[in-house]
């Protein structure tokens, strides 16, 4: 069993960055890999990124890439998400996720994310 817990949301204008961390506790050596969804008010929840949780290979979605990075801690478990230049359409509750080889089968509580313009 693995517990996430996201961190780091927040309050930011159009333009700023922000830097969102997840930490993974329990079992985390059965962990295949880590990602970053999210979901604005009234829509889908949609891919962000993921990565790797052995190799570090790092996957974005298409329209994200430029702006968006993951990066994992093997040794502290966590995983983060750098987000640059952001824009009002990033406002969303940004979720950590694990993968153990089939699906996102775990996920953390979520953390709000809201850009102002």
């Amino acid at each position: 069993q693995v517990q996430l817990v996201e961190s780091g949301g927040g309050s930011v204008q159009a333009g700023g960055s922000l830097r969102l961390s997840c930490e993974a506790s329990g079992r985390t050596s059965t962990m295949f890999a880590m990602a970053w969804f999210r979901q604005a008010p009234g829509k889908e929840r949609e891919f962000v990124a993921s990565i790797r949780w052995s190799a570090g290979n790092a996957y974005y979605a298409d329209s994200l890439k430029d702006r968006f990075t993951i990066f994992r801690n093997n040794v502290k478990n966590t995983v983060t998400l750098q987000i640059n230049s952001l824009k009002p359409d990033d406002t969303a509750i940004y979720f950590c996720a694990a993968n153990f080889g089939s699906n996102w089968s775990t996920w953390g509580q979520g953390t709000q994310v809201t850009v102002s313009s």
